[in-house]
């Protein structure tokens, strides 16, 4: 595979499913190269549940029309032993992968960082795109790649939302029509907590509105540390994740300070 690549090359790292938001993957990947890698992938090492595992969306045929119409000039959908021909070499997350996702999906960001290491090591790519959906694991990685000095630039993509405001996610298309709309829930809450002078409790407010969003974490935290953010946290960031009838979903978005009437920051 790797002398069939023409260098540079940016890369756009899937667990396939694609929708509009991976679309976006890779117009900002051709945006930097001309050749556009895309990888699709479901890595066991990151589920820490077999159900999760089993059920996660596949169809590597629309991936495949899905990328190349976008521009991709690559679509890579290795098998296990392509990936890991031998025991995996497990990359820890630390302290940070500890918290919040971390605690609810025990091992989980070992596993990302294992199979983006690897993948990084057998595509060698100049650029690799990630979305802000995922924002612990985006930060994850570009802490991996400064303390392991990879060669590679991580650029961050901004989310992609539903007319609705709900984040797309290849785990959308597993919601029923009634739950699809109690999605947006999470976005309705992330805006209500934005500019807000306590946007911790206005997130949790507007959540506890919808009861049959399971929450496992709604938090506002200092982007840069994970941290739980304080009033003088300047770069405050609200993250969301639950579930709705056996779907998990997640969510971000920076918080912007709020005024007092005298103009005095809140």
């Amino acid at each position: 595979m790797k002398s069939e690549l023409r260098h540079p090359l940016a890369f756009v790292p899937t667990m396939g499913a694609l929708h509009a938001g991976h679309q976006s993957l890779i117009k900002i990947a051709k945006q930097k190269c001309e050749e556009v890698v895309l990888s699709v992938f479901v890595n066991p090492l990151q589920f820490e549940n077999k159900e999760d595992l089993a059920q996660y969306p596949r169809n590597i045929d629309g991936d495949i029309a899905l990328a190349q119409s976008t521009g991709a000039t690559f679509v890579w959908a290795p098998t296990f032993e392509e990936v890991y021909p031998g025991d995996p070499v497990i990359i820890p997350a630390g302290k940070i992968g500890n918290l919040f996702e971390g605690v609810h999906r025990f091992g989980h960001f070992d596993g990302v960082l294992t199979v983006v290491h690897r993948l990084f090591e057998l595509i060698r790519p100049e650029y690799a795109i990630f979305g802000e959906k995922d924002f612990q694991q985006l930060f994850l990685i570009n802490q991996m790649v400064r303390e392991l000095e990879l060669p590679v630039e991580i650029i961050s993509a901004p989310i992609v939302r539903e007319d609705d405001g709900l984040a797309m996610s290849s785990r959308n298309i597993r919601l029923s029509t009634d739950d699809r709309a109690r999605a947006t829930i999470i976005y309705k809450a992330l805006c209500e907590a934005n500019g807000s002078k306590d946007p911790a409790r206005a997130l949790q407010r507007v959540l506890s509105k919808e009861k049959n969003f399971q929450i496992d974490y709604a938090e506002i935290i200092d982007a840069n540390t994970f941290e739980v953010a304080t009033v003088a946290t300047p770069n405050k960031r609200a993250i969301v994740a639950g579930w709705l009838s056996g779907v998990r979903l997640i969510d971000n978005m920076a918080m912007e300070m709020a005024m007092e009437s005298s103009g005095a920051l809140a």
